[in-house]
């Protein structure tokens, strides 16, 4: 009896290959011990994460050796943290793992590189290998070119469970055409989760991989050859070690070499195929594997003609990253997996800097042609119904993930199409984060969640980049579950964990111009939904007017953020963006409407180390004349850098009471002012200046 061995791969990048491997972990039948193994050898380390052990499986980690950390019944197993720090173990050092495993033992791999060397012990080993695949033209597309390397390597058809996992809803076809397309029988298919369907659908899955029968272990995996017209029938037995296609272990160190010749794989590719046309063409799943097949004759025939190339394992990472690049989002591909990379922002073909860190550098990374960046941005935007052309040179939308995207070409950008995205994580980024960071301190947090209970209009204020975003997702986590909650942004960002949430999203114009619908449009809508709370997520114009009534007319208790460098030039912009909702009203009218919507401004900001911070909290206090008072709580108060140049500093009250601790009180929310209580020597001072 030897452990009950099950590898989980994705078709492509996103189908759900790591959800999909937890639950497999947690619900099959197992007589003994759980492991789960993260065989993700670029380091992203989905599985620590997701089960919060990244700590303890850093404490356990050898060079050379898998690292294990228990969660409960289950053991989290990670092949490699990152390339760089050279954690990825051999083959050998996994053989010597998979020989310690009790015989009753269950293990799930999550294994985005299926034949890199040290994923194979699994791969000969599993009783079955479950390659995930989106019903999508894309999805499919990626299937056929999974299962033709799986045939290649001489994986049996019975090993292989093909699955079809909707993640998003988006279904594009039938599991009968894509069953006669690729000519290959689908074991499962399962609805999204959130679908009424998936726990039946997801035990009929389980139960029928626990039934699959005991195969004996693959003695060896074969490597393959390819003749240039990309015929796959033709195949090479080799008794040697099979040549990985997928990313072997550690990277070749010459990084810049690999770049120029990835470089000039893809403009060999781009010289032959016409990925623009495809990327816009609605065409059926039999004519994207031919797509995919021609990629990967070039590919072949690229590298087999090219003698600087050290080694097969070079040319595997390279052939692989290549066609994942030229179907997927090109050279951006690889930076969208590094987590801490918040912004991507292309200028030009040749030219692509990331911000890690609030800091932003150039990368190596280049686009062969202006060409190519559009096909990148027609990838992103074809989904969504969007358009570009020099009709219409300006587009938002956003990745599936929830990252923001603009692009913008010519005529109006000048040195070829440039692309912006700014990215969001996974995890939600709440307070406990937001303390660690020491964006904001315990007693200010405790401040403005107070507030929020209390039912206070709050405005975030801030520049772009700031963390405006990101803050009120965090304030929002205050608001008491029991509410009605409706969210208004352009592109829909913000991720609220309470249950009753209303999402609404703008639209832009269709083809003829027509069709756009505003955020304006949809604040004075969310007011016949009977919210409790309204949220939106950014003003920049007329909708001001509209969020200001909602304010006003017993919608207390919303949030906003605004483009401002202070929270007096908050106001100001508020009242500009009030004029422009077209009315010629007074400005003391709106100054009235102002004072008496908007109780408490944040204000955020980027330092120059790249860190953000809170850097004020202020109360509107009424009108005098036609002006509107504000009184400042707390600051935060730079004392300059350190040696290695971050800030210093720390927040400081500026020795006032908000009046609304009388709001508090009549509430019964629960508060203790100290925040707001000077140390002595600050009394001191302040009594002197007076």
């Amino acid at each position: 009896m030897s452990p009950r061995i099950f590898v989980v791969v994705g078709a492509k990048g996103g189908v759900g290959a790591s959800s999909i491997a937890i639950q497999l972990a947690e619900h099959l039948p197992a007589a003994g011990p759980r492991y789960v193994i993260d065989a993700d050898l670029a380091g992203r380390r989905a599985l620590a994460v997701w089960y919060d052990v990244a700590k303890q499986l850093d404490v356990a980690r050898l060079p050379g050796a898998p690292a294990v950390a228990a969660k409960g019944k289950l053991s989290v197993v990670e092949l490699a943290r990152s390339y760089e720090d050279g954690f990825v173990v051999s083959a050998e050092s996994v053989e010597r793992f998979v020989a310690t495993l009790s015989p009753n033992a269950l293990v799930v791999v999550d294994a985005p590189q299926p034949f890199a060397a040290t994923v194979r012990p699994f791969i000969r080993a599993a009783a079955k290998i479950v390659v995930l695949s989106e019903p999508t033209l894309l999805g499919v597309g990626a299937a056929q070119s999974m299962l033709s390397a799986m045939d290649r390597f001489g994986i049996p058809a019975a090993r292989i469970a093909f699955t079809l996992f909707d993640l998003r809803g988006a279904a594009e076809l039938r599991a009968r055409e894509i069953a006669e397309s690729l000519k290959f029988p689908i074991a499962s298919e399962l609805p999204p989760h959130r679908d009424r369907g998936w726990g039946r659908a997801f035990g009929r899955f389980t139960a029928a991989l626990a039934t699959a029968p005991e195969a004996p272990e693959m003695t060896s995996l074969r490597p393959s050859s390819v003749n240039p017209i990309g015929d796959r029938r033709s195949v090479q037995r080799d008794t040697a070690a099979a040549a990985p296609l997928a990313p072997p272990p550690p990277p070749d160190p010459a990084s810049a070499a690999n770049e120029r010749l990835k470089t000039e794989l893809h403009a060999a590719m781009f010289s032959k195929i016409d990925f623009l046309a495809a990327a816009r063409a609605h065409t059926d799943a039999q004519k994207l594997a031919e797509l995919r097949g021609q990629v990967d004759a070039i590919a072949d025939d690229f590298l087999a003609a090219r003698k600087d190339v050290a080694s097969a394992e070079q040319a595997s990472r390279i052939r692989y990253e290549v066609i994942e690049e030229a179907l997927g989002f090109g050279p951006l591909e690889s930076l969208l997996h590094e987590a801490d990379i918040t912004e991507i922002m292309v200028n030009g073909h040749e030219n692509v800097y990331v911000e890690r860190r609030g800091t932003i550098e150039l990368t190596d990374k280049q686009f062969v042609d202006d060409a190519q960046v559009r096909l990148v941005i027609e990838r992103i935007i074809a989904p969504l119904g969007r358009r570009l052309d020099e009709s219409s040179p300006m587009v938002d939308a956003r990745l599936p993930d929830g990252s923001r995207v603009n692009a913008i070409i010519a005529p109006l950008a000048i040195d070829g199409p440039t692309l912006t995205i700014r990215r969001f994580g996974t995890k939600r980024f709440g307070i406990e984060e937001l303390l660690a960071v020491g964006a904001i301190t315990a007693p200010v947090l405790d401040f403005l969640r107070a507030a929020v209970e209390a039912r206070l209009n709050v405005v975030v204020s801030g520049g772009t980049g700031s963390g405006k975003t990101t803050l009120l997702n965090a304030l929002s986590s205050f608001i008491p579950k029991r509410d009605r909650i409706v969210t208004i942004e352009d592109a829909a960002e913000l991720k609220l964990v309470q249950p009753h949430v209303v999402r609404l999203e703008s639209r832009p114009p269709n083809l003829e111009g027509k069709g756009a619908i505003g955020i304006r449009e949809l604040v004075r809508n969310s007011l016949r939904m009977r919210p409790d709370r309204i949220v939106v997520g950014e003003c920049r114009g007329g909708e001001a007017l509209d969020m200001l009534q909602a304010m006003n007319t017993g919608h207390d208790g919303s949030l906003t953020t605004v483009h401002a460098n202070s929270a007096r030039d908050a106001l100001a912009r508020i009242e500009t963006m009030v004029l422009m909702a077209g009315f010629d009203l007074p400005v003391r009218a709106i100054r009235e409407q102002v004072a008496g919507a908007v109780d408490i401004v944040v204000q955020v900001a980027r330092l120059r180390d790249g860190s953000r911070r809170v850097t004020g909290v202020s109360e509107i206090v009424g009108m005098e004349g036609d002006i509107v008072t504000m009184q400042e709580l707390v600051r935060y108060k730079q004392r300059g850098l350190d040696a290695d140049g971050t800030v210093l500093g720390e927040f400081e009250p500026c020795g006032v009471q908000p009046n609304c601790l009388t709001r508090f009180e009549e509430l019964g929310v629960a508060y203790d002012p100290v925040t707001f209580q000077l140390s002595p020597s600050k009394r001191a001072e302040a009594l002197w200046l007076r």
